[in-house]
């Protein structure tokens, strides 16, 4: 029997809950809005003995991401949490964390990127780190931030590499739902101890982090983080399949609402997702054939298996928070390089939604499903 227990919390605080239970060795912090609701409550959980962590108030972002560099490299156990600008401060040193190869944490509340200044979610921040070597899981609401959360941290162990446990900024960073809390013992024994095959203090057996790698060696150095990329697809099913056992919960690359035999199939990530199964929910009711797929695994992309779920639909209508200035948004871009190779020409549109935290109402996305919207932007 699966024991949970059920508490009204904020995505972010069911993040800290979970990062309470994870109790990494180090965790090296900064604050930014939306996320510093996170770390202010593990903050708190130092505070009160109810952790042991060692905690790293940086003087920026770019600290908290190299001291967590070093801490992981020394063989820790470790996280961190940021959002927008936070995110963009780090970048330098997310390249550095992927390419050796450090499962380190991370925590973020989306948010916008300036300028101008909006301290609102979207999608942003994420997709302008899309490609620096970050496995990346979204979440739709305060449940899933907390699953995937611990999720998250093993599959990062598992194939040595850093994660992204991504939600909304505001709409689910700051919203409060019932959320099914697991007890302590169960997800420590789901993680276990964390011994890294590589140490910086493993003085019997010394290594090297980050060393001087050119032409006869770098390209080999780049081969092998695309090949951990991939196997992390198939460890995230491994790893999900575990977390059911004492969650319950079924986490896949993806999920389909109303899809199996749609014409017309939206596709998105985040905290619209629940907005958007209303909308389908509605028009199912009066007869129009249409479905949704939410993404939850975002790196590695899944391409083979959505395209076998997008198979049968006539039409493809994608939705990003996020643009990609001079070309076409990035979720968008995922879902192209996917069906590319389907039988039979696919209408697929591209749609960007929620910039600096505009909200998405249900009425918009059945106008659009519904064919009623020109404009590629839902404002």
């Amino acid at each position: 029997m699966i024991n949970k227990n059920k508490k009204a919390l904020s995505g972010a605080l069911a993040a800290a809950e979970a990062l309470r239970q994870i109790e990494p060795d180090v965790m090296s912090v900064y604050p930014i809005t939306p996320q510093t609701a996170i770390i202010e409550t593990y903050s708190q959980f130092k505070a009160d003995g109810l952790v042991r962590t060692e905690m790293i108030q940086a003087e920026s972002e770019h600290s908290a991401i190299s001291a967590c560099v070093g801490a992981s490299a020394a063989g820790a156990r470790t996280a961190t949490a940021s959002s927008s600008q936070g995110i963009a401060l780090m970048h330098e040193i997310l390249y550095i964390a992927s390419g050796m190869r450090l499962p380190i944490l991370m925590a973020v509340s989306a948010r916008a990127l300036s300028s101008p200044l909006n301290i609102h979610g979207d999608h942003s921040d994420v997709m302008g780190s899309r490609d620096a070597g970050w496995l990346q899981i979204f979440a739709e609401n305060p449940q899933e931030a907390y699953d995937n959360t611990i999720v998250a941290m093993k599959l990062a162990e598992r194939v040595n590499l850093p994660i992204m446990s991504i939600m909304d900024g505001f709409n689910t960073s700051h919203c409060i739902e019932n959320v099914e809390i697991l007890d302590d013992e169960k997800v420590k024994k789901f993680l276990g101890e964390y011994k890294p095959e590589k140490s910086l203090l493993d003085w019997e057996n010394p290594v090297t982090f980050g060393p001087l790698a050119l032409q006869d060696s770098f390209f080999e150095f780049k081969i092998d983080q695309e090949k951990a990329m991939e196997e992390a697809k198939n460890e995230f099913l491994k790893v999900a399949k575990e977390y059911k056992k004492i969650s319950g919960k079924n986490i896949g690359f993806f999920e389909e609402y109303e899809n199996k035999r749609a014409e017309t199939s939206l596709v998105l990530m985040g905290s619209a997702v629940g907005t958007a199964k209303d909308a389908v929910d509605e028009l199912r009711l009066q007869g129009v054939k249409v479905g949704l797929i939410k993404i939850n695994l975002f790196r590695p992309f899944p391409q083979e298996e959505l395209a076998k779920a997008l198979k049968k639909c006539k039409e493809i209508i994608v939705l990003d928070r996020a643009q990609s200035i001079g070309t076409n948004p990035p979720l968008f871009m995922e879902v192209v390089n996917s069906v590319r190779e389907l039988k039979g020409r696919k209408k697929i549109s591209s749609y960007v939604y929620g910039l600096g935290g505009r909200d998405l109402f249900k009425k918009k996305i059945k106008n659009l499903l519904e064919g009623k919207v020109k404009e590629k932007y839902l404002v």
